[in-house]
């Protein structure tokens, strides 16, 4: 398992160990699991001159950056210098590489970082499971039988087998937090407009957010801030929680009920919060989702179909037939439910959710029961995270503390928009305490 990134940065910095030396170990290390099928590209050229840069600042009595020699890799959804983005479609292959790289990914190469591989995902980020038709399913680093989830898994499992201790994703119903649940590590969705989205194939506006994957609180919060996240530290008053009951507490496997109740009692949580427009919101996060998807790729849909993963062609075909009249109502819907949101965080500064209903579901299972009701095995990883990202919160998904040899499963954190730094430091805290990995 690789060290933290902070723990490799001290080392570099003070010279015990070369950014070279780090990151060839660590290209042969990701090629030797090539299996997981993680990585798209590992990017031999762009990791030794960074960390060249790196080992020659440090040898010069330099100073490289707070993230001196630290291996990171990115969702192929980020413009990289001299690469081609290709957003997980064949139809991209081809395309222009990109001139620089994304504002976000520039900042991490700025701050001493060494960028090592491009990682594999749903086509256009459309999906919960990185299953792609053209460049296969990753595999989760727990059990390569069962999913990674999506659509940012490439990036979850590479650093959930410790082969990268940072990777970037992007988050538009959950495809940081559901991939992180399954995968047993941290991953934040910020306050939507914290970090730049400039140099990321877009999705959907209204919705798309970039963050980081981490193995400790820590790491993630150090990412977050070199990416331009505001970290205003955290009120110093008792924290006023709840959890979310109703839609977020039905269809959950009592492993993660279980685990958010061991999180409430700790945290002196008050009785249970429920927002009445949950489920209606999960339904309208469909809608914009596949509207705005639709109409964003009608041009390539009309022109070659054929050329689309077969499961992302179907979606946008259906989100570019949804009616006006549908889109409106899930707009109203999505404006009810952020409402209630925003109610329930003026009075509460930590609201509790499952990130995931269940860990990862097997690669060959179409669906699952929980609680005697049957479940996609793809479309309902997100049945949690969903209707969360409409209200533009930062949410911090945390992988409870399991029994060894258990697959993972995680625990949104929800604070209102800007509180990043709550969220680190709540997570920070469980982990002191042994509720969470």
């Amino acid at each position: 398992m690789m060290d933290s990134a902070i723990a490799i940065a001290a080392d570099v910095r003070a010279g015990r160990r070369s950014a070279r030396g780090i990151a060839t170990e660590t290209l042969d290390r990701i090629a030797a699991r090539g299996a997981m099928n993680a990585a798209t590209r590992l990017l031999h050229t762009h990791a030794l001159a960074d960390a060249e840069r790196v080992d020659a600042l440090v040898a010069a009595g330099g100073d490289p950056g707070p993230l001196a020699g630290v291996p990171f890799a990115v969702k192929d959804l980020f413009d990289v210098a001299g690469e081609t983005t290709t957003a997980g479609a064949r139809q991209r292959a081809d395309a222009p590489a990109a001139t620089r790289d994304a504002e976000v990914v520039a900042r991490l190469r700025a701050a001493g970082a060494v960028l090592v591989a491009t990682t594999n995902m749903d086509e256009f980020a459309y999906g919960f499971s990185t299953e792609n038709a053209h460049y296969g399913t990753t595999r989760n680093p727990r059990d390569p039988e069962r999913l990674a989830g999506g659509s940012s898994g490439g990036s979850a499992a590479l650093v959930g087998a410790g082969l990268v201790p940072l990777a970037l994703g992007s988050d538009t119903n959950g495809s940081i937090r559901v991939p992180a649940s399954l995968c047993g590590i941290y991953g934040l969705r910020p306050t939507f407009g914290a970090l730049s989205v400039e140099g990321v194939f877009p999705f959907v506006e209204r919705l798309d957010t970039v963050g980081a994957f981490a193995r400790s609180p820590e790491d993630l919060a150090l990412a977050h801030e070199i990416m331009g996240g505001a970290m205003a530290s955290p009120a110093d008053a008792p924290l006023r929680v709840a959890v979310l009951g109703g839609w977020f507490a039905r269809l959950a496997d009592p492993v993660v009920l279980a685990g958010i109740a061991r999180i409430a009692d700790h945290l002196q949580a008050g009785p249970p919060v429920e927002l009445p427009s949950a489920a209606a919101a999960r339904s309208a996060g469909f809608v914009l989702t596949g509207a705005e998807g639709g109409y964003r790729h009608l041009t390539a849909l009309r022109r070659d179909a054929m050329a689309f993963d077969p499961a992302t062609r179907d979606r946008l075909i259906a989100g570019a037939l949804q009616p006006v009249a549908a889109v409106r109502e899930a707009e109203a819907v999505a404006e009810r439910f952020t409402a209630e949101l925003m109610a329930a965080l003026a009075e509460h500064d930590l609201l509790l959710a499952p990130a995931t209903p269940m860990p990862a579901p097997r690669i060959d299972a179409t669906t699952i029961e929980i609680d005697g009701q049957t479940l996609s095995a793809r479309a309902d990883l997100g049945l949690h995270t969903q209707p969360l990202s409409l209200a533009g919160v930062p949410i911090l998904s945390v992988p409870l503390r399991q029994p060894e040899g258990a697959m993972p499963i995680g625990v949104q954190l929800i604070a209102a928009a800007g509180r990043e730094a709550l969220l680190f430091e709540t997570a920070a805290a469980l982990v002191s305490v042994g509720l969470v990995a």
